[in-house]
């Protein structure tokens, strides 16, 4: 009993800990995802700095306070002077997947 109780709980943390933990498959997802609505903005990895662009993904998930919850919130909400997209829930799910994939790099 005490085990079934432990792999329980463990599981449950899995699941509440969110897209930090989700399979490469949902990063990819939230990569496509950004490479459709957002890449037209932000500069790319590799790409020289442009005072007329966003900035990198990997610069900004690097910032102190940029965490799941910090992209979710932000993604819940219009954040002008962005152009605002209605993606889904799970799209939104998936692009904060790929986002803290970013941070592992």
């Amino acid at each position: 009993m005490r085990l079934a109780i432990s792999a329980l709980i463990t599981i449950g943390g899995l699941v509440a800990a969110g897209p930090a933990l989700a399979d490469p498959a949902a990063a990819a997802r939230g990569k496509a995802v950004v490479d459709q609505w957002c890449r037209e903005c932000h500069l790319r990895a590799n790409d020289k700095p442009n005072p007329d662009m966003a900035p990198r993904y990997e610069d900004i998930v690097r910032r102190t306070g940029r965490d799941e919850a910090y992209f979710r919130k932000f993604l819940s909400t219009d954040h002008f002077p962005m152009t605002i997209y209605r993606l889904f829930e799970d799209e939104k799910r998936d692009v904060v997947a790929y986002l803290m994939s970013l941070k592992k790099r």
